[in-house]
């Protein structure tokens, strides 16, 4: 530009120049007016300058405002960004509302999973994941599935105890968060893949702690890759939270009940739950026209084991015949009672008269066999059983269980030990 510049002054100077010196030899007038046409040219030259520090000056309050106008939509993307995770943060929030009324109205733990995994699909919103939930069992310590759904329907896996993912969280006791499974460091590809037939890529886990209690974990995961993020992490986290209070209270729901209906000795059911079975188990063989067995059994002289061994010897033995008891009744339906003292009852269904005298003679023979050590002493113990069948011996609840009980001191008086039936 300033080359540019010099060179249009030099067009004008130079020509001007010869004309002034022309008019300055011959003629006077030409004079003036080179010296009229020179400040013209000075006060072009200035009137120039000072537009091309105005032209300047507003390409720099355009440049100025560009960069403001820049700064205005950044923020207003950034508003908008704000304004729509505040939305999803309502959002998310009126379902955890949701979420925690419906567990509060769960009262049992299959209830409570039922409806945790179902409303955890709904809130991840996506047809390909799969929720799971884990819990440690109460007896063997391991960690054992609880509950699995994919989109509306419950799926089967066969890590039962749980992947390597899941090994991590409860090693760790800490969220995990997988984005890709192929490109993560800390698990191996082919191992997981080796593992179960479900595609796995990308997987969210936190465990379920109440206190210092862990209870489980909570997992959701898809086949692909990049599906979760930190967010969702957060936001299951929220829901693990609320879940651990779920259960715990199912749990101690579970415990109450088993209370109600279950021997605080023995661990068999009481005789209120038995009677409440058997008048669903008649009705049921009514309709189906099979035939139905109860037992009666009764442990032979026990008082003379509480009065040589003391009480606690006596709850030893009864420990023992109830275990024995609960291993030879174990086909599906077959109810175990403790229904008073030392007698227990066998609610047999389905199951002819001659099975149920078989049965309970060989159960007789396992009690005589099994050696019990009470107070460093080597001692056993035999059982009277008597046997009652339905409809054969009686038609009614109260007249079967008469049946088996007059078939019991029956077997007594013929010298105990021994298996009659009516």
């Amino acid at each position: 530009m300033s080359r540019l510049y010099f060179l249009v002054v030099f067009i004008f100077l130079g020509p001007l120049t010869g004309f002034f010196i022309y008019a300055t030899r011959h003629h006077v007038a030409f004079f003036f007016l080179s010296g009229a046409l020179l400040v013209n040219i000075v006060l072009l030259i200035s009137f120039h300058r000072r537009l091309q520090k105005k032209q300047s000056a507003i390409a720099l309050q355009k440049e100025d405002y560009f960069e403001r106008a820049n700064m205005l939509r950044a923020e207003l993307e950034h508003e908008a960004e704000a304004i729509a995770s505040f939305r999803h943060k309502i959002i998310s929030y009126g379902h955890l509302k949701d979420l925690t009324e419906k567990l509060s109205l769960c009262l049992g733990l299959e209830e409570t999973s039922n409806t945790l995994c179902a409303e955890v699909n709904k809130l991840f919103g996506h047809k390909d994941i799969t929720v799971i939930m884990y819990l440690f069992h109460s007896s063997t310590g391991g960690l054992g599935i609880t509950f699995s759904q994919k989109g509306q329907m419950q799926v089967n896996l066969k890590a039962k105890k749980g992947d390597v993912f899941d090994q991590w969280v409860v090693k760790t006791m800490h969220p995990l968060l997988v984005e890709d499974s192929n490109t993560d460091f800390r698990f191996d590809a082919e191992k997981i893949g080796g593992e179960d037939a479900r595609p796995v890529r990308s997987v969210i886990s936190a465990p379920l702690i109440v206190g210092d209690k862990t209870l489980g974990i909570l997992r959701v995961d898809s086949p692909l890759a990049h599906h979760f993020a930190t967010d969702d992490l957060r936001f299951l986290r929220t829901i693990a939270d609320l879940t651990s209070i779920a259960v715990e209270n199912a749990q101690l729901y579970q415990k109450i009940e088993d209370l109600a209906i279950r021997d605080g000795l023995t661990g068999l059911f009481l005789r209120r739950y038995m009677l409440e079975r058997l008048n669903e188990e008649l009705n049921r063989e009514l309709r189906k026209g099979q035939e139905l067995c109860f037992l009666m059994l009764d442990l032979d002289l026990f008082k003379q084991y509480n009065d040589s061994f003391g009480h606690i010897a006596g709850d030893i033995v009864l420990r023992t015949v109830a275990v024995i008891l609960l291993e030879h009744f174990h086909e599906p339906g077959d109810l175990v009672c403790r229904y008073g003292g030392e007698e227990f009852c066998v609610l047999l269904p389905d199951c002819p008269k001659e099975e149920a005298l078989r049965l309970a003679n060989e159960v007789r023979k396992k009690i005589q066999g099994r050696e019990i050590v009470l107070r460093r002493q080597k001692t056993r113990v035999t059982v009277s059983i008597g046997v009652a069948s339905f409809p054969g011996d009686a038609k009614v609840r109260e007249e079967l269980i008469n049946k088996a009980d007059e078939s019991l001191y029956k077997a007594k008086e013929d010298g105990r030990n021994k298996v009659c039936c009516a």
